[in-house]
């Protein structure tokens, strides 16, 4: 079962080498890595190219933000399975694909597998700064707000062809259009695996404070868009987020 894991990044010299070495030193061995850069212009490139024979797929151009990067990325893979692995982050160890692949190969049905993860700050301490226990999957908990963390999730590849790439009219937060529209419109068959997925360095696009309230406005227009009480959703969204970092 080949894994298909996509980087999309522009400038991020800082980072994106622990990001391509924590993908390259996964214990499975089935894995497509394809990394779209943004033309980047501070080194990123460079670092990129070095690893020339372990990266199976880098292009350099410009795009219309992140989500255009990330399905120029679907669009060429070839993987069962597909995931993504941030600029910033990094896997949270060696075993996390294998893990993902047992457990498609287990429930040979299910479309979707997502798990946990948590916030790190972006210095030499790597402190926890929150904590994301995905839990049990239910439409319950979507109406109440609750999405599995985006970098979590992997996605059959006959799912993505069939439900579509990521919303470019949403440019902040279309990830969470993404996961409404699997989980919550299309009801793909998801699982929650107890194991512990990526960690997410703070400070990176995903955890800007800059862009807090343009996340919280676009999800507002998310939720509206996909039928349901976004007072709510997104009131509740926020709450958990809160009790998420109290509770590192």
């Amino acid at each position: 079962m080949k894994v298909s894991i996509i980087t999309v990044c522009y400038n991020r010299c800082k980072t994106i080498e622990d990001s391509i070495q924590s993908v390259l030193s996964q214990d499975y061995n089935n894995i497509e890595y394809i990394i779209i850069d943004g033309n980047s212009n501070d080194g990123t490139q460079e670092i990129i190219q070095s690893y020339a024979g372990k990266v199976t797929k880098f292009i350099s151009e410009s795009d219309k933000g992140m989500y255009d990067a990330i399905n120029k990325g679907l669009r060429l893979a070839t993987g069962d399975i597909i995931g993504l692995m941030h600029s910033d982050d990094e896997f949270y160890d060696e075993n996390v694909i294998s893990k993902i692949v047992d457990k498609f190969i287990v429930l040979n049905d299910i479309e979707a597998v997502y798990g946990n993860g948590v916030y790190i700050t972006n210095d030499v301490y790597r402190k926890i700064v929150r904590n994301r226990i995905g839990g049990k999957f239910s439409l319950k908990r979507i109406k109440n707000g609750w999405l599995p963390l985006h970098p979590t999730v992997y996605i059959r590849r006959s799912s993505i062809e069939k439900y579509g790439l990521y919303n470019l009219d949403f440019k902040i937060a279309s990830d969470t259009e993404f996961l409404l529209r699997y989980l919550y419109k299309y009801k793909i068959k998801t699982t929650y695996i107890n194991q512990y997925i990526v960690k997410m360095k703070m400070g990176g696009l995903s955890t800007s404070k800059s862009r807090a309230i343009q996340v919280l406005k676009e999800d507002f227009k998310i939720y509206k868009f996909h039928g349901l009480f976004a007072l709510k959703s997104v009131t509740f969204k926020k709450l958990r987020a809160i009790k998420e970092y109290i509770n590192k």
